[in-house]
C-alpha cells in the first residue's frame, strides 16, 4: 500500500500494508530486514542480538508513517518494552510537530521484569536517547532501558492488575523500577485484562468432546467427558478422582520452585495432575523423572497445543497457579468459564481475580496461599483436595459460581476509555 523509509533510519525502506481484523482496519509495517525472521523474539530461548534496534525501529516506523497515511492520532498506546520508545519518541522527536498536537501516550505494562535493556551503540540510531538531560534512562553503565523511556515519558502508564500497579510501587514488586514507578504513581493504573470468551467457553469450544455450560447436570457430564478424553490421550487411567492441570511456560517466574520440592508428596494422595509446557530444560527434566516415578498419576507434555490447553482446563477440577509473580494472568480466568477452580499463589492479578474460599466462603471462586514458600502450596493444595472429597456439593455451586463470572473486554474496556479521557484532558 505504502513504500517509505524513516529519516533518521536512512537504507531501511518498509512497507505498510492494510488488512481488517474483525471488521477494524489494522495497518502493518513490513521489514524483512528485521522481522522477516522465523520467530518475533528470539530463536532456540535465545533472544535475537539485535533485538534493541528491531524494535527501536518499529517504535519510530509506527510514529514515522502516521502522518503519512493523513492519521492524526488522539491517543498512541505502547505495550511494554518493546514498543515503549513511541511515547519517548512523542515528546522528543515530534515535541514542535504540529502533526502531533494534542497527541497523548498510553503505556501498559504487562511485565515490568522484561525491561528492554540494551547497549547505547546498538540504539545509537536514535539520536534523542543520547541528549544531553535523558542520563536517567540508564541501566547501568553504558546500558537503556526501553521501558523506563516509557515509563518516564508515556502520558498514563497502566498495570494489567490493580494489585500488580499496587506492587510496582514497592521495592518488592516493580523489579528495580521501583523509584521510576513511584515518581509516577499518580498516573499510574491498574486495568486487569479482558477475556476473549469467544474463544474460551465451553458452550461452543471445538476441542472439547462434548460442551457443556453453567448449568449442574451439563457441567459434570461436560467437564467429565473431558476428563476422561484427556486421561485416553495421556494415558492415565480412566477414573474419575481429582485432576489438577497445569498450562505455562516452564519458569521460576510460573512458581516451580514451590512446586518440585512438594509434588511427589502430593502426588501420594489419590490424584492426577497434567503439565503442558515448554521452557527450562531444569525443570523439565525434574518434571520427567516425577513422570516416570508416578506414571499412573503424573503426565507431562513437553509442548505446547491449543488443543491440549483446552482439553486441560475443561477436563481438571483445579488449575494450578502458584507464581512468584503474575501481572495479570488470563489461565485462572479461563479455568473459572470452564469449572476448574484455581489454586493460586496471591500476588497481581490472580489476588485481583480469585476469591479464596477461606477469604469469602460465599462469593469464593478458588483457592489461595500467601507465603512464597513450597509448605504453603502444600498445604492449599491439600486443602482444596479436601473440600473436593468432604464437600462436593459445595465443591458444584463455587465450580457454578466461577463459570457466570463475567471477565469480558467490555468492563476493561470502558476502563481504558476514562484513561485515555484522562489523558487528553492533560495540559
Amino acid at each position: 500500500m505504502l513504500a517509505t523509509e524513516l529519516e533518521h533510519w536512512p537504507h531501511t525502506p518498509y512497507q505498510v500494508k492494510k488488512t481488517y481484523l474483525d471488521g477494524v482496519e489494522v495497518y502493518v509495517i513490513e521489514c524483512d530486514r528485521y522481522f522477516d525472521r522465523p520467530e518475533l523474539y528470539a530463536e532456540h530461548n535465545r533472544a535475537y542480538a539485535d533485538n534493541g534496534e528491531r524494535f527501536g525501529f518499529f517504535a519510530a516506523a509506527s510514529l514515522d508513517v502516521l502522518p503519512k497515511l493523513g492519521i492524526k492520532p488522539a491517543v498512541v498506546h505502547a505495550n511494554d518494552w518493546h514498543t515503549a520508545l513511541i511515547p519517548f519518541l512523542l515528546k522528543t522527536r515530534y515535541a514542535e510537530d504540529t502533526r502531533f498536537d494534542g497527541t497523548k501516550s498510553v503505556l501498559t505494562v504487562h511485565n515490568a521484569i522484561f525491561k528492554g535493556i540494551f547497549s547505547y551503540s546498538q540504539l545509537e540510531i536514535i539520536p534523542e536517547l543520547h541528549l544531553s538531560g535523558m542520563e536517567f534512562l540508564q541501566y547501568g553503565e553504558g546500558w537503556v532501558s526501553t521501558l523506563r523511556a516509557g515509563i518516564a515519558f508515556a502520558d498514563k502508564i497502566n498495570a494489567v492488575s490493580p494489585n500488580y500497579a499496587a506492587e510496582l510501587v514497592t521495592p518488592l514488586g516493580s523489579h528495580g523500577l521501583v523509584d521510576d514507578f513511584v515518581h509516577r504513581s499518580k498516573d499510574l493504573h491498574g486495568i486487569v485484562n479482558g477475556c476473549d470468551y469467544s474463544e474460551w467457553n465451553p458452550k461452543h469450544d471445538e476441542f472439547l468432546p462434548a460442551n457443556y455450560g453453567d448449568e449442574l447436570e451439563s457441567m459434570l457430564s461436560g467437564k467429565l467427558a473431558s476428563k476422561t478424553a484427556l486421561q485416553q490421550e495421556l494415558g492415565l487411567p480412566e477414573r474419575n478422582v481429582p485432576m489438577v492441570g497445569m498450562v505455562c511456560r516452564l519458569t521460576h517466574q510460573k512458581g516451580f520452585h514451590y512446586i518440585l520440592p512438594i509434588l511427589d508428596k502430593f502426588l501420594k494422595n489419590d490424584v492426577q495432575v497434567v503439565i503442558i509446557g515448554t521452557g527450562e530444560p531444569q525443570i523439565a527434566s525434574h518434571l520427567n523423572d516425577l513422570a516416570e516415578e508416578f506414571s499412573d498419576k503424573l503426565k507431562f507434555v513437553e509442548a505446547y497445543s491449543n488443543r491440549f490447553a483446552h482439553l486441560v482446563e475443561a477436563g481438571s477440577d483445579f488449575f494450578l497457579m502458584p507464581s512468584e509473580f503474575e501481572a495479570c494472568g488470563l489461565n485462572q480466568i479461563y479455568s473459572m468459564a470452564y469449572g476448574t477452580l484455581p489454586i493460586v499463589r496471591k500476588v497481581g492479578g490472580l489476588k485481583d481475580t480469585v476469591i479464596d474460599f477461606d477469604d469469602d466462603p460465599v462469593n469464593a471462586t478458588g483457592f489461595g496461599f500467601d507465603e512464597p514458600c513450597h509448605d504453603a502450596l502444600l498445604i492449599v493444595l491439600q486443602r482444596a483436595l479436601l473440600f473436593y472429597l468432604q464437600h462436593p456439593e459445595q465443591m458444584h455451586e463455587m465450580q457454578l459460581r466461577s463459570m457466570r463470572k463475567d471477565f469480558s473486554w467490555t468492563e476493561s474496556a470502558k476502563e481504558y476509555i476514562t484513561m485515555y479521557d484522562l489523558a487528553l484532558s492533560q495540559q
